[in-house]
């Protein structure tokens, strides 16, 4: 399974990354993902709250925008899907 991250500005996107998972995805993994993910990206890890993984559950994707983060983002928001 593969999360496809892309950090978005203006419609456009600027920096992206595949995260490859090994295992089948847990929803209580999901926040070591996510850091793993801006670490990558080199952006701070957002605040995840229930919404987000449950939009990620129902759509297989999720959106965290800047209000997301506690440290300035530079991006207008960070984008996650899933693509099988």
């Amino acid at each position: 399974m593969r999360l496809w991250a892309k950090l978005m500005t203006d419609g456009k996107i600027q920096k992206q990354y595949v995260y490859e998972l090994t295992e089948k995805l847990t929803y209580s993994h999901f926040f070591d993902y996510l850091t793993e993910i801006c670490e990558k990206l080199d952006v701070p890890t957002p605040v995840l709250t229930k919404t987000h993984i449950f939009n990620f559950a129902k759509f297989n994707r999720v959106k965290f925008l800047p209000r997301d983060f506690v440290d300035s983002l530079g991006y207008d928001h960070l984008f996650i899907e899933n693509i099988f």
